[in-house]
């Protein structure tokens, strides 16, 4: 991180204080009109921050990455987020050419077989479509959790991606579940259903399962790999970034 884009994340850093997401993501695109966005995978948290945007009337871009091998129902809250809010949120899809070599070379569940086919799987469904999407934009905004990893603990709410070049902001990082599914029910925002099924971070079909009590919040996701090991590439963080 460069010393220019360190003042910048603390300038934000200290003009956050104090403010409320609606009110800070205001600044933001006051700040970089036309380069906020955010990215929605329709859980429980992406929910809370689609709903600060578009009840607020923010002029944030939201999209989402459809890697083609998604639920039933997070399309299914796709279409009633889009109801509920007369937008039509933008999707961006993996590259047909390479996909197409990849799952004719390894077969379409090759995933399993080993931790570089499922990354490699992960780059074409989820990595490079999301860089695709990025691109151009000032400010990422995400609906990461710090009791889903246990490396986000000490995450600072705002942050750079020196792998994408942009500026993250995190506005429910320190949200608890009870407080998510509390702002969830109290607006009653749209939610998908698999999350009353045990089912915490919700990702492709293939690779998610509902969690058992006590497990890990993780311990859904890519289940047959070891845990220092489960990790897709959308979300890299440096260990040099300013606490908050």
């Amino acid at each position: 991180m460069s010393h220019s884009q360190q003042n910048s994340i603390s300038e934000l850093l200290y003009q956050s204080n104090g403010l409320g997401i609606a009110a800070f993501i205001q600044l933001l695109t006051n700040k970089f009109p036309g380069q906020v966005t955010f990215s929605s995978s329709f859980s429980y948290e992406d929910q809370v921050v689609t709903h600060e945007i578009l009840n607020n009337q923010l002029p944030v871009k939201i999209f989402t990455l459809d890697t083609g091998r998604l639920f039933a129902e997070t399309y299914s809250v796709w279409n009633s987020t889009n109801d509920k809010y007369n937008t039509k949120i933008k999707a961006y899809y993996p590259q047909a050419n390479t996909l197409q070599e990849f799952v004719e070379a390894k077969g379409p569940n090759s995933f399993y077989e080993s931790v570089d086919n499922r990354k490699q799987c992960c780059f074409i469904r989820k990595v490079e479509p999301l860089k695709r999407a990025l691109a151009g934009n000032a400010v990422w905004i995400t609906g990461l959790r710090a009791e889903h990893s246990a490396d986000r603990t000490n995450l600072p709410i705002i942050e750079w991606d020196e792998a994408n070049q942009i500026i993250k902001y995190h506005p429910i990082l320190h949200w608890t579940t009870e407080e998510v599914k509390k702002y969830i029910s109290v607006n009653h925002v749209p939610y998908n259903p698999l999350h009353d099924k045990g089912f915490v971070s919700i990702g492709c079909a293939p690779c998610t399962r509902a969690i058992k009590p006590g497990e890990d919040f993780r311990a859904g996701r890519w289940w047959w790999e070891d845990a220092d090991k489960k990790e897709c590439g959308l979300h890299v963080h440096e260990n040099t970034t300013l606490s908050s």
